[in-house]
């Protein structure tokens, strides 16, 4: 491949940037800086799209200025929090893959099979908003877009170096011309300015030791009145795989908090229950009840909950989950091993899974480390406590998210495994 853009009305769009979460504590530049580092250091170009950032490099045809293709499709298609697309543009395929707002998946094709195939195993996963593709494709549910019509042209951001050498030379230049035309221009002034003057007499002594003790007699009144401000101190870096839950108590916990919020309340229909982090949320959309129905009959069935009212139609659910014994876990294989020792344990089981390395950055303010993990997402027909003995054998594991879909009957998971 020549370079990893595209042309579209005479203009060049980056593609193939690698995107990562934003991270609290760092400017956009400094961060990029800091994922170059760690992934490859010819990696020397970035841009910003909500919290996330995109990295590029010259040697793949990137420039300073360039917008990123991924970028522009989603905002020319606005209102898709998930959704993934393909585009033909001349002789090659843009491949798009956005999940809950997050660019997974930012490709570049030079042949249509290989985009064809990336595109059909994207598209087993379930619930995306939104998909486009080729028409000759056949690919179900599927729309497709011209991109030379999508985008208008209007650019929303573009691609800056990493590193401010470069600009500052040239800062340096300008700055460096600028002075010498002030200094050839008021050159006469400047003379003045300069020329030896006469000497002012001498200051007594006696006057300036006076002076002098004053002014230290004040400074001492300052010190005394306002508290001189001290370097703040800094609580050491608490790594997140410090304190997880253990797995399998996680998940019977989950499980039956699940069942504790899926009642049977008539004239409504329970849509989603999902146990988070700290909290088990079910959704009830009304079919024929009334809110007095709900609330007469919820807390009955299910005291102590805490009840929103969406809309007259939609009504949310969330109770608190109780405290865990927590402990530090994580696992001693890198993540690249662990991916694809994953990826052939569910393919060996016949379920499909995206399975991802990572890298996340925690910091006290002052210092930083990467924290190293892999991302599990899978829908299974799997009750939380059978799916989560996939990672039996594994340390550092967290299910960050398990969701019922009472409508399609299904379990939706996030896990992830924590490297050293």
């Amino acid at each position: 491949m020549s370079g990893q853009y595209v042309h579209i009305k005479r203009k060049k769009y980056a593609s193939e940037l690698i995107w990562q979460p934003m991270v609290s504590g760092f400017t956009t530049r400094a961060y990029a800086q800091k994922l170059a580092n760690g992934i490859d250091k010819h990696l020397n170009l970035y841009i910003r799209y909500n919290e996330m950032v995109g990295l590029g490099a010259r040697a793949k045809g990137h420039r300073s200025g360039m917008p990123s293709i991924a970028i522009e499709i989603i905002n020319a298609l606005p209102g898709y929090s998930s959704m993934l697309g393909a585009f033909r543009v001349d002789n090659k395929y843009v491949l798009v893959a956005v999940r809950n707002g997050v660019i997974l998946h930012d490709l570049l094709f030079d042949d249509e099979d290989s985009a064809r195939e990336k595109y059909a195993e994207l598209n087993e996963i379930p619930d995306w908003n939104a998909s486009f593709a080729p028409a000759d494709w056949g690919m179900p549910r599927a729309v497709e877009r011209n991109l030379m019509e999508l985008l208008s042209g209007r650019v929303h951001s573009v691609l800056h170096p990493i590193s401010l050498f470069a600009r500052s030379i040239m800062s340096t230049v300008l700055f460096a011309a600028f002075v010498f035309v002030v200094l050839y221009f008021f050159r006469e002034p400047i003379n003045q300015v300069f020329a030896p003057k006469p000497q002012m007499a001498k200051i007594n002594p006696e006057l300036a030791a006076e002076y002098k003790r004053q002014i230290e007699e004040k400074e001492k009144e300052l010190d005394k009145e306002f508290e001189i401000r001290q370097e703040p101190e800094y609580q050491p870096i608490v790594m997140p795989y410090d304190s997880l839950p253990n797995p399998e108590e996680r998940a019977d916990l989950c499980y039956r908090a699940i069942g504790f919020l899926m009642q049977q309340i008539a004239g409504w229909n329970q849509t989603v229950v999902e146990c988070g982090k700290s909290h088990v949320t079910a959704t009830f959309k009304r079919s024929f009840g009334t809110l007095d129905d709900f609330y007469n009959i919820a807390g009955d069935v299910m005291p102590g909950v805490f009840v929103q009212e969406v809309n007259d139609n939609e009504v949310i659910v969330r109770a608190k989950l109780p405290e865990r014994v927590l402990s530090q876990s994580y696992d001693e294989r890198d993540t690249e091993t662990m991916v694809r020792e994953l990826t052939s344990r569910f393919q060996s089981i016949n379920m499909d899974a995206e399975v991802v390395s990572m890298v996340d950055v925690v910091s006290n303010g002052r210092d930083s480390k990467d924290v190293l993990f892999v991302g599990v997402s899978a829908e299974s027909k799997l009750i939380p406590e059978q799916f989560m003995t996939i990672f039996e054998d594994f340390g550092g594991v967290y299910m960050t998210k398990v969701s019922w879909n009472a409508t399609r009957k299904m379990w939706n998971y996030e896990v992830i495994i924590y490297a050293k």
